[in-house]
């Protein structure tokens, strides 16, 4: 059994470290910068959990496992909001190669936005205006 746990252990670690090289490889061929926070999220996030998986096995203790998973629902939970906002920011800059989008449903938003107010408050038509007695 020690045996079989050892081979499980090490298989967990080198596909978690694969996971993690592909992303790396990912963030240094993808051309654009959409494509490469693609890379840097999804298969890392995937790497971690299996990394994590390997190492609670080889620890074989109960008290590492809340310790670990929090680690990697931490890492679950930023990993996409922090894309998501490096894209927006991305986008708003013009570092987004636009000409290779197949949908544009930000454009819609920004150029809203763009042309609001500069207090953020977006303009009521008169019919919406509350009326003054």
């Amino acid at each position: 059994m020690e045996l079989f746990l050892d081979i499980l252990v090490a298989i967990l670690l080198i596909l978690g470290c694969l996971m993690s090289l592909i992303a790396g490889i990912g963030l240094l061929t993808f051309p654009d910068m959409l494509t490469r926070m693609h890379a840097a999220t999804k298969p890392q996030v995937l790497g971690f959990l299996l990394i994590f998986a390997g190492l609670a096995i080889y620890l074989r203790s109960w008290a590492v496992i809340p310790v670990l998973a929090l680690a990697w629902g931490m890492q679950l939970l930023t990993a996409p909001v922090s894309a998501h906002m490096i894209g927006r920011s991305g986008y708003r800059t013009k570092h987004a190669a636009k000409e290779t989008l197949f949908s544009d449903e930000l454009s819609l938003v920004v150029n809203r936005v763009n042309g609001a107010p500069p207090t953020g408050a977006t303009p009521m038509s008169k019919a919406e205006a509350p009326e003054d007695k």
